[in-house]
């Protein structure tokens, strides 16, 4: 998962950052609401941790100004000082889904991000997926389309999985590249671009495929790669 911290404080910024990676997680450091903002027009994350008091915009400012954006399943959790109870409504009406009182504990924000996570991203790692006409199977790695197997090599099929999971979502570059490909080494950007011109390819997205959603790929350009249900064209009923 990627994460987005907001805060201006340095040690507060290290300590979270250092708690994420000991999930797993990979995290972007903001120390101004405005940096967050701008980096949200071009890039794409699971859940955003936000300070309250902040130099410029404040906390409750960017979280409403990215609600009003149109951001409303991004989960968002609030860590900050103030601990009234107005000011944690506040929060909670200015659109944030949890709240946390500084200092943090580290056990309680790993249960409280997990938490969140599990709630907007269930875990599919034991289950399958259904978007009809498309099956896929995580534990065997493989995509069906209409119960047909389809052969996907390792990174195809975790480029597949991702989007499906993640469908509707604009995806940045970086953060299929992190999700797919880890964030070890660069991937060079054609990388991703072949793998998904090949998913199209195979899966046969962009076609109707009987009586299924039709599912297209669009790259957005400068920014990442959408996948997307289209209507499925209606039925024609010729004159008796």
């Amino acid at each position: 998962m990627r994460i987005a911290v907001l805060d201006d404080d340095p040690i507060f910024l290290k300590l979270v950052e250092a708690t994420i990676h000991q999930m797993g997680h990979a995290t972007i450091l903001f120390e101004t609401g405005e940096d967050l903002l701008r980096a949200m027009r071009r890039e794409s994350f699971d859940l955003l941790i936000v300070d309250w008091l902040l130099p410029g915009l404040s906390g409750i400012e960017v979280v409403r100004a990215l609600r009003d954006a149109g951001g409303s399943k991004l989960p968002i959790l609030f860590a900050s000082q103030r601990h009234e109870e107005q000011d944690i409504v506040a929060a909670f009406n200015a659109g944030a889904d949890d709240f946390m009182v500084k200092p943090l504990r580290v056990q309680e924000l790993m249960a409280r991000v997990t938490a969140l996570m599990r709630r907007a991203y269930p875990d599919v790692s034991t289950m399958r997926l259904d978007f009809s006409p498309y099956r896929l199977d995580p534990v065997a790695r493989t995509v069906y389309l209409n119960n047909q197997p389809i052969e996907l090599k390792h990174r195809e099929y975790e480029l597949a999985e991702f989007l499906f999971q993640n469908c509707g979502r604009l995806l940045s570059r970086n953060h299929l590249t992190e999700a797919v490909w880890g964030n070890i080494t660069p991937t060079p950007s054609r990388t991703l671009d072949t793998h998904a011109s090949r998913l199209r390819t195979k899966l046969q997205l962009g076609q109707f495929h009987g009586d299924g959603q039709i599912y297209q790929l669009s790259a957005i350009y400068g920014l990442g790669y959408r996948l997307e249900i289209l209507s499925a064209p209606e039925k024609v009923v010729e004159p008796a």
